[in-house]
């Protein structure tokens, strides 16, 4: 069965210092010697969870995504981490808190986060997306949301329109990148194993370490866990990289021995 190769990259980043925080990641990336096929960098990986899109906010042809494009064309890689992008509609620039999913050819998709944090004013300053990304790599079903969005588990949920035939799961991995503080960390780390339960997938979340701007401090606990909730990793309060192997046949196992799914309720989230 198909195995996925996974690098998370669990950093401090330099508040609003975007030549700072590409060349530490830079040299993270390229510093990774194992095999690997996604490398994970944290929400607003270039800037940190900064509240000044006006100052900050790039085009999808700026020098963020450009760095991108080259790294993961020089490691051959497909890279993911959340930008601050703007987008001129209309009349006038929205902001997006914007993950982008960058592979090696150049090519890319994106997710615009969906929650944005009203208690620090996002909601404000910030466009939210309405539709979700779910992108495949090797046959494994990938989607991908942001910080916030793990308090919301519809959002997160194997969907599936009633009256459908046969359950077909909608994904097999679940990534979050995130700037979760530490004293909130107890549910970070919580909800992510409870979307692994719940959905019967492996789950992924990246953040970082550090203090901000705003003084808060940051403990990373980036975890990686398996569809039955266990963990497989977890990164304490340190600058880190590390690469796991996800392996289909443990997730075909998991399905196949506690069907849970059959038992599910029928919904759809409609843009």
């Amino acid at each position: 069965m198909s195995t996925l190769s996974i690098s998370i990259v669990q950093t401090h980043l330099d508040w609003e210092n975007k030549f700072a925080n590409l060349h530490r990641l830079g040299e993270r990336i390229r510093g990774i010697s194992e095999k690997t096929e996604i490398v994970i960098l944290p929400e607003m990986f270039s800037t940190g969870f900064s509240m000044n899109p006006e100052l900050l906010a790039e085009e999808m042809e700026g020098p963020t995504i450009q760095w991108m494009k080259n790294i993961a064309a020089e490691k051959k890689i497909i890279l993911t981490g959340s930008v601050i992008i703007k987008e001129k509609l209309q009349d006038s620039y929205h902001y997006f808190n914007r993950l982008v999913w960058m592979l090696p050819t150049g090519e890319w998709g994106i997710y615009n986060k969906r929650h944005l944090f009203a208690y620090a004013g996002e909601d404000e300053k910030y466009t939210p997306g309405d539709r979700r990304f779910i992108a495949s790599v090797k046959g494994w079903k990938i989607n991908l949301l942001v910080c916030y969005d793990l308090r919301f588990p519809v959002w997160s949920r194997q969907q599936r329109r009633p009256g459908e035939g046969p359950v077909q799961h909608e994904f097999d991995l679940l990534i979050y990148v995130a700037n979760w503080p530490e004293r909130r960390i107890h549910a970070w780390k919580t909800l992510l194993q409870a979307r692994a339960i719940e959905n019967q997938s492996y789950v992924v979340g990246v953040n970082r370490i550090g203090e901000d701007g705003n003084g808060i401090n940051y403990s990373g606990d980036s975890m990686i866990i398996d569809p039955l909730g266990e963990v497989i990793h977890h990164s304490n309060n340190k600058e880190e990289v590390f690469t796991c192997h996800l392996q289909k046949d443990k997730l075909t196992e998991v399905r196949s021995q506690f069907p849970f799914w059959l038992d599910a309720d029928h919904f759809l989230i409609e843009p």
